[in-house]
């Protein structure tokens, strides 16, 4: 890439470079990156327009939901990461159930437009998002990669990430229920927050 990488939160007055980044698809099958906020058959039956909507409220009342990913001024990459309270399918999961009490911030989604990809965005995004978390109080931030189980799997199938990305932003392998979920952690030390905080990631 010739042009610098840069990274913002999701804030309202973003919302039209998240809207052009997700397209008509919402990222992929209509979903707007509601799958694990919304009970599954309120996610199913709002696919498309409904989970858009869904979604720019929790930006537009200022909640922060995620960050963009920016080459020079395109909007190129998205990660959605909050509290794993902020998630409805966690509160359901056997397989990626709490490990412990302590209070964690969830990667839930990591999203790279199609000209971009293989770049390594994702590391990058997953590094960005520990930098986000850590600046709103976070100690803990933890992924849900899929390991890979064919040789070219779709892209569409691993929006969770995978953990070679995981492992070169910094994260270790805390816990494994099931052959092809692992559960992820950085540890980070909480920094005062900066209002509006962005950056730039090497």
């Amino acid at each position: 890439m010739s042009a610098a990488f840069r990274w913002h939160p999701a804030t309202a007055d973003r919302w039209a470079d998240l809207a052009a980044l997700f397209g008509e698809r919402g990222a992929c099958g209509g979903c707007w990156c509601m799958a694990w906020r919304l009970p599954r058959k309120d996610w199913e039956a709002g696919k498309g327009d409904r989970n858009r909507r869904a979604l720019q409220k929790i930006v537009r009342a200022g909640a922060e939901p995620g960050i963009l990913g920016y080459v020079g001024d395109e909007p190129v990459a998205w990660c959605a990461i909050a509290p794993r309270t902020d998630y409805v399918h966690l509160a359901r999961s056997r397989v990626l159930k709490p490990i412990d009490d302590a209070p964690v911030w969830s990667v839930s989604c990591l999203f790279v437009k199609k000209a971009f990809r293989r770049q390594g965005l994702s590391v990058a995004m997953l590094r960005a998002a520990v930098e986000f978390a850590a600046a709103r109080g976070a100690t803990i931030v933890e992924g849900y990669p899929v390991e890979a189980t064919m040789e070219r799997t779709p892209d569409p199938f691993v929006w969770t990430g995978l953990p070679s990305a995981f492992l070169a932003a910094g994260f270790v392998e805390a816990a494994r229920r099931s052959p092809t979920r692992p559960i992820m952690r950085r540890t980070c030390a909480p920094v005062r927050q900066r209002s509006g905080a962005s950056g730039t990631v090497v």
